[in-house]
């Protein structure tokens, strides 16, 4: 199998370069999630280093995370890990700009979500569809509430629709929707960040993102309990995610 991400660096070793590379659903398993993690623990703390950008090999970002791992007996591992993840990314004093085409659902959507910035092609389609399979988006329903407002992200965290990148950048979801995201992100690289001192910016970074950072990290540990000790001992929870797994409409009990 594949390396499930593909890390290089550009810009004589200002920009680390992250590409998820297993098209074309790019699921975020536990592999996925370790090498991402990985790359973030041995080059953040490169002093030299002014930002990071993440995007996806072939036509789509991420079809989102493994639905196996999700199953009672893995999913507090997967949880663990992928919160882990997105706190390591919430945290970083180096900016994150992450470039995204095609369907970024799921887990795939909270990494995106962890970014600092995120750039979307206008026929994206961006959405957390979990409930549509009996559980909850842990990691967006601390993320989103913070980037978009209490509406807005209870509208998405509860119908599971996707929306297109053109919505996404219209109520703050995206920085900006472009036909090439991944230019976008160069540019805002070459213009924004490549000419700053990396120490001085990575002092802005945490001053500008101090008290979001915070609230991030105190929620999720609350979410992720509720996920673990509350949702996935229901009979609804388990038999969406079997039901999905065995391509069948799950037959709710509401219990």
């Amino acid at each position: 199998m594949t390396e499930p991400v593909k890390i290089w660096f550009e810009a004589e070793g200002r920009l680390l370069r992250l590409r998820l590379s297993r098209p074309k659903a790019n699921i975020v398993d536990a592999a996925m999630i370790a090498a991402l993690d990985n790359a973030l623990t041995e080059h953040i703390g490169n002093s030299e280093l002014g930002a990071v950008i993440l995007d996806a090999e072939g036509p789509h970002f991420s079809f989102g995370a493994s639905v196996e791992e999700h199953l009672p007996g893995q999913c507090a591992a997967m949880l663990c890990g992928l919160h882990r993840l997105v706190l390591h990314m919430v945290e970083s004093p180096v900016p994150l700009l992450a470039a995204v085409r095609g369907q970024c659902l799921g887990g795939g959507l909270e990494i995106a979500l962890a970014s600092h910035l995120l750039f979307v092609a206008p026929d994206a389609s961006l959405g957390q569809p979990e409930l549509k399979l009996g559980v909850f988006a842990p990691a967006a329903s601390c993320l989103l509430p913070e980037l978009i407002g209490p509406a807005h992200s209870f509208d998405l965290l509860v119908s599971g629709r996707s929306i297109p990148g053109t919505e996404a950048a219209a109520i703050g979801i995206a920085h900006e929707a472009v036909a090439d995201p991944e230019q976008a992100a160069l540019a805002y690289f070459d213009e924004h960040l490549k000419p700053k001192s990396a120490s001085s910016l990575r002092y802005a970074v945490k001053a500008a993102r101090l008290d979001y950072v915070a609230r991030v990290k105190d929620k999720i540990c609350a979410v992720e309990r509720l996920y673990l000790d509350e949702l996935m001992i229901t009979r609804d929870a388990v038999a969406g995610l079997e039901a999905f797994i065995a391509k069948r409409s799950p037959q709710w009990q509401h219990r």
